[in-house]
């Protein structure tokens, strides 16, 4: 059970009920994730923003994104965006059985080397990004991933990061 109350719709701000309309929009709902930062609007305005420019904009795909945000989740122990991301795949296509390759065997999933390389190296920052060496970075830009890429994939796996974060402290609802 939740640890926080999510904002109730009915008596949200204007401002709240505008942002409340762009991610339904973008989702189809408005996740738990989002009711419950409304009870600080600065960070529900920050939040919504990164994820829009994160998850909307830059040249990974949406696929490489969504693996990177459910592999971060999965090995930050967060079933909230696990499933919310799982649904993402799947919602974009991606059969059960891609899904269940890309959680277990990576090298066999359908991404392409630089992809990959993305992939891993934001799990790796996730879990211990001072153990990074300068052969493993070698490998991602030998695998032909520009400065850019790779702060992108970085910047997926911090914001996922830090939503696991924040909904595992309070206990949000998983409701996807």
């Amino acid at each position: 059970m939740a640890r926080i109350a999510t904002c109730d719709t009915t008596t949200a701000s204007t401002e709240v009920k505008e942002i409340f309309a762009e991610i339904e929009g973008a989702f189809g709902k408005v996740p738990n994730l989002f009711l419950t930062y409304a009870k600080h609007l600065p960070l529900l305005k920050a939040n919504w923003n990164k994820v829009k420019a994160v998850m909307g904009e830059g040249a990974l795909s949406q696929k490489t994104k969504q693996a990177i945000a459910v592999l971060v989740s999965r090995d930050n122990g967060c079933a909230y965006c696990v499933a919310a991301h799982t649904g993402a795949l799947r919602a974009m296509g991606i059969s059960e059985d891609e899904i269940k390759t890309i959680e277990e065997d990576l090298s066999q999933a359908n991404f392409s080397v630089m992809e990959q390389a993305l992939i891993s190296f934001a799990r790796k920052a996730n879990t211990a990004p001072t153990r990074i060496s300068d052969e493993e970075f070698e490998l991602v830009k030998n695998a032909g991933a520009s400065d850019a890429e790779i702060i992108e994939a970085l910047g997926v796996m911090e914001l996922f990061t830090a939503f696991n974060k924040f909904l595992d402290s309070l206990q949000v609802d998983i409701d996807f």
